[in-house]
């Protein structure tokens, strides 16, 4: 998802390489605009069915709602200033993000390239990026939330949170100067929705009847429709992540689809065991918690490495959301951040492990070793998860003051699609 200076340079350096420093490569191109719709269609259609199927019949169009309205906004804003405080030559605000001098894609003509591809495809690649993770966070405070000031703590929340972070890990900040090794959003995207999650679950409080009353999903083929995009996207999401048609794409691409598959399988015989029986919703969700704990590792390990990190991701996801719901009673509606934001820190630590040659990986910089590597690792989960949980807290506190965030319990009751949008999902 970043310009990858690393893979770049060791890309150049192989015979047939399709790099080309001097100019445009059109298979780089075609790939780059293909990656780029599959990332887009993880939101629009995945995400939205996704996260609708889960929720109660009388919130379904207001999930939509959201993870459509948020795609619109937040594509605006990227280009407004988002892509220039990540991206944009020097610094501003004290290091925190990239300078000003692209706020409104000034400069950027279709000519104007972004190492072998033009950069208004790394442009939009990258908003699609800053469109998801927002979205993700939604999961969290479900059929519960207004919508005026949902919209502005998510536009809020990808300027302060997503594009500081996003900078210094891809933007060439402080974490990446330190080689903290984030192939594709494991930190950027998926911890940062994780903490943001939790800490708005905590702020914004249950939902009526939880945990006791229960709220079982209204349409899960809609979910496992929903669930099978992301799958798709993915591929667009890790092995776009590359900027490149080449063998770290196809190596991207291969342990993606083996992360998914063995998230999938662990959840269900996690489940299999502790419950008697698989559930449809078992296996889908295992699928996207071994897809966001092989995320920051997909540029970086082998297909053996691949498969450890799913597994891993499959039985820990699968106990932490046991733990979320039924231990501490927190309702992530979703379960944001037992997949995301625990996946995220699972797969970016053991991204220090498996990136080792000796396990089949790209392998470490020359001096670097495993542990020192995991340190680094270690400082960048630590850092966002800070910054993060931060910024949300004041962020939520802050709106709440000015326009409250949650509905009345008549409303909740009788279900946002009516009390917000005056339209029904279904009509009986």
């Amino acid at each position: 998802m970043n310009p990858r200076k690393p893979v770049v340079l060791i890309a150049a350096m192989l015979p047939g390489s399709s790099l080309a420093a001097d100019g445009l490569d059109s298979g780089d191109t075609a790939w780059m605009l293909a990656s780029t719709a599959l990332v887009l269609f993880m939101t629009l259609p995945g995400l939205a069915l996704f996260y609708s199927g889960l929720v109660r019949n009388r919130n379904v169009l207001s999930v939509m709602m959201q993870c459509f309205a948020i795609a619109c906004a937040a594509s605006v804003l990227w280009v407004v200033v988002g892509y220039t405080m990540t991206f944009g030559e020097g610094s501003s605000l004290g290091g925190l993000t990239g300078g000003f001098g692209k706020a409104f894609l000034a400069g950027i003509a279709s000519d104007s390239m972004s190492g072998t591809i033009p950069e208004t495809v790394f442009v939009m690649f990258q908003m699609t990026f800053a469109i998801i993770t927002p979205a993700l966070i939604v999961g969290a405070f479900a059929e519960r939330v207004r919508f005026a000031p949902m919209m502005v703590f998510c536009m809020l929340w990808l300027l302060l949170v997503y594009v500081p972070v996003a900078h210094w890990v891809w933007g060439g900040g402080w974490l990446a100067e330190r080689g903290f090794m984030d192939f594709a959003g494991g930190s950027v995207v998926h911890i940062n929705a994780g903490v943001a999650a939790v800490v708005a679950a905590l702020l914004i409080g249950k939902r009526k009847g939880f945990p006791s009353t229960p709220m079982p999903p209204h349409n899960l083929p809609w979910t496992v429709a929903g669930a099978c995009m992301l799958w798709v996207g993915w591929f667009g999401f890790n092995a776009g992540s590359a900027v490149a048609a080449d063998g770290a794409a196809g190596m991207a691409m291969l342990v993606t689809h083996l992360g998914a598959a063995t998230g999938s399988l662990a959840w269900m015989t996690a489940e299999w065991i502790k419950f008697g029986k698989p559930s449809v919703l078992g296996i889908v969700t295992g699928m996207v918690a071994g897809l966001g704990t092989i995320t920051p590792a997909s540029g970086f390990v082998g297909p053996g490495g691949a498969i450890i990190i799913g597994l891993s991701a499959g039985f820990i996801c699968f106990f932490a959301t046991l733990t979320m719901k039924q231990k501490l009673h927190i309702d992530d509606s979703l379960d944001v951040f037992p997949v995301h934001g625990v996946g995220g820190i699972l797969g970016t630590l053991l991204t220090a492990v498996f990136v080792s040659a000796s396990y089949g990986g790209m392998g470490l910089p020359d001096n670097v070793s495993i542990g020192q590597q995991l340190g680094v690792q270690a400082l960048g989960v630590i850092a966002t998860i800070a910054w993060c949980g931060g910024v949300t807290f004041i962020l939520l506190r802050a709106i709440n003051l000015i326009m409250p965030l949650r509905v009345t319990g008549d409303e909740e009751t009788e279900g946002l699609d009516l009390v917000l949008h005056e339209e029904r999902g279904y009509e009986f």
